[in-house]
């Protein structure tokens, strides 16, 4: 099933957000390298396939990804860094966030870094009941 989402044209990207959307944690997990990373927001680094799915599947489950925009830009080694922004909403709170992919010439995930477009108090208001959190400040 392929969607088409506004904005989006990288077939990469579009596969991700379906299958994440879709519960399909396998298949998302999929369109990474062997050796991926996903850096999930408030979490640590998930590195490889079987980790990525493991965590959507913990961590993921309610979760619906309403990407608006993509932003492409070549780096090089022929990689291209895709920025989205878009909302995720759970049943308890939506809010805005930034997906930062960095695809390999086979167009596969190396990396993936989801941010919160929230300040950290506004993070901890949002959080699900029975969750505990660390906010970390973020060095640039």
């Amino acid at each position: 099933m392929n969607i088409v989402i506004e904005g989006i044209t990288e077939p990469t990207i579009l596969r991700y957000f379906t299958t994440l959307n879709a519960g399909d944690f396998i298949n998302t997990a999929a369109l990474f390298t062997k050796d991926g990373v996903m850096y999930p927001p408030l979490e640590s680094a998930v590195v490889g396939l079987d980790a990525i799915a493991t965590y959507l599947e913990q961590e993921a489950q309610d979760i619906k990804a309403e990407p608006h925009q993509e932003v492409q830009e070549n780096l090089d080694h022929n990689h291209i860094q895709i920025q989205v922004t878009g909302k995720a909403h759970t049943s308890w709170c939506s809010v805005n966030v930034l997906w930062l992919f960095i695809l390999n010439p086979k167009r596969e995930i190396l990396e993936a870094k989801i941010k919160l477009l929230a300040s950290p108090q506004d993070l901890l208001s949002l959080r699900p009941p029975n969750k505990e959190y660390a906010v970390i400040p973020e060095t640039i």
